[in-house]
C-alpha cells in the first residue's frame, strides 16, 4: 500500500478495514463458536484467510487491498473465539498458566519467521515469492487442523425466545463489564496497544528516518516478534503467577517507552533494538493477560467472553494502525510515535492508581 500511495494516511485505513468486521461481528462471532462447533469455525476461517491472501496477491489497486484487509479481520472475529474455546477443552486448568506462554511463543515465531523471510524474498524477487510462502504456510495449516479429531459437538440450546436473543449475544460484554479483573486487564492492554503500536509506520520509518530498503524492514517487522520468542522461552520455564498484576503493568509500562525510544531515534541498530525489547515486554502482557481470560471465563461463555477480547485487544491492533495513520497525517510520523508512546505511560499510569484488583493480582488465586 506505501509503494503504491506513498501516504501513511492509506496504512491507517488498512487497519481501520481490518478492525471493522471484528467490532461489528463481535457479540455474533462469540455467540455462535459458544452454540456451535469450534473445530469446524477455526477450520472454515482458515480457507477464508487463504482467499484473503490470494485476493491481496492478485491486487493491482488501494480498493484490493482494502477488501483483503476486510476478509482478514472477518478471519479475525471468529479464529480468537474459536480457539480459546478449544483450548480449555483440551488442557487441564493447572497448565493454562504455561499453555498461554506456549501459545505467545508459536504466535511470535511466526511473526519473526513470517516478516524476516518476507524481506529477503521481497528483496530478492518482488512480492512473489512472499505470498507464495504465505500461501502455503497456510494451506499446511489448513491440513493440518483437518487431522484432528473432532470431539467438539455442537451444544444443544433450546430455541430461544426472540427476546432473549439480545441477551445472549451482549451476555459476554455484560460480565467483562462486571468483572474487575477482566475489565482491568482489556482495558490497560486496548489502550496500550491503540496508541503505542508501531507496526503501521514502519515503512514510513525505514524509507524516509532509516534509510533501508525491504530487507531492513522485514527485520525491523520481525524484532518485536523475535523480543518476545526470547521472553517466551523462559516464561515457558518460569510461568508468571505471584505478582502478575506489578509485572503486567511494569511490562506495558516498559513498552511504552521503547516505543518513545524508537521514535526518537535515528540509528538502525537503535531502533531495531528498542523494537525487540518492546516485543519481549509485550509477551509478558500477553501471557498473562491469556491466562486471565482463560481462568475468569465460564464455560458457558467462553466464546463470547473471547470475542469481547478479541475487540479490545485484537481490534485495536487494526484501530491503533488507522490511529498511528491518522496522528501521523496530523502531526508528522515521528511526532506521532511520540504521542502513543506518551498516552501509553499514562494510561498505565491511570489504571494502576484505579485498579485495586490489577496491582495486587496473583494468578495462583484464579486457578481454584
Amino acid at each position: 500500500m506505501y509503494e503504491q500511495t506513498r501516504d501513511p494516511w492509506m496504512l491507517g485505513l488498512v487497519g481501520l478495514c481490518a478492525a471493522l468486521p471484528a467490532l461489528v461481528l463481535a457479540p455474533f462471532s462469540g455467540w455462535w463458536v459458544d452454540r456451535g462447533n469450534p473445530l469446524r469455525i477455526y477450520q472454515g476461517v482458515m480457507v477464508i484467510s487463504l482467499f484473503s491472501v490470494l485476493l491481496a496477491w492478485n491486487s493491482t489497486t488501494p480498493a484490493g487491498l482494502f477488501s483483503a484487509a476486510f476478509l482478514t479481520g472477518l478471519v479475525r472475529s471468529f479464529s480468537s473465539p474459536a480457539m480459546n474455546s478449544i483450548i480449555p477443552r483440551i488442557i487441564s486448568r493447572s497448565e493454562i498458566k504455561r499453555f498461554s506462554a506456549y501459545t505467545a511463543l508459536a504466535f511470535q515465531l511466526a511473526g519473526v519467521v513470517g516478516p524476516g523471510l518476507s524481506g529477503i524474498l521481497l528483496g530478492a524477487g518482488g512480492y512473489t515469492f512472499p505470498y507464495v510462502l504465505c500461501v502455503s504456510s497456510l494451506v499446511v495449516g489448513s491440513l493440518t487442523l483437518w487431522t484432528m479429531e473432532n470431539r467438539f459437538h455442537p451444544s444443544r440450546h433450546p430455541t430461544a425466545r426472540p427476546s432473549a436473543w439480545r441477551e445472549e449475544l451482549l451476555s459476554g460484554f455484560r460480565f467483562v463489564w462486571a468483572h474487575p479483573v477482566l475489565l482491568s486487564a482489556m482495558s490497560l492492554d486496548m489502550f496500550a496497544v491503540l496508541f503505542g503500536g508501531v507496526t503501521a509506520m514502519l515503512p514510513v520509518f525505514a524509507v524516509e528516518v532509516l534509510h533501508t530498503g525491504p530487507v531492513g524492514l522485514g527485520w525491523l517487522r520481525a524484532a518485536p516478534a523475535m523480543g518476545a520468542i526470547l521472553m517466551g522461552t523462559v516464561l515457558v520455564r518460569h510461568p508468571v503467577s505471584k505478582g502478575a498484576g506489578s509485572k503486567l503493568l511494569g511490562s506495558i509500562a516498559g513498552y511504552g517507552i521503547c516505543v518513545l525510544v524508537f521514535g526518537l531515534s535515528k540509528s538502525y541498530l537503535l531502533s531495531f533494538g528498542a523494537l525487540l525489547l518492546s516485543g519481549a515486554l509485550d509477551s509478558v502482557s500477553m501471557v498473562i493477560r491469556g491466562a486471565i481470560v482463560q481462568l475468569c471465563s465460564p464455560e458457558g461463555l467462553r466464546g463470547r467472553i473471547a470475542a469481547v477480547n478479541a475487540v479490545f485487544i485484537g481490534s485495536s491492533n487494526e484501530i491503533g494502525e488507522f490511529e498511528s495513520g491518522l496522528a501521523a497525517k496530523i502531526l508528522g510520523t515521528v511526532p506521532s510515535v511520540l504521542f502513543g508512546g506518551s498516552m501509553t505511560l499514562l494510561t498505565v499510569a491511570w489504571v494502576g492508581w484505579r485498579s485495586s484488583e490489577i496491582r495486587n493480582l496473583d494468578l495462583s488465586r484464579l486457578e481454584k
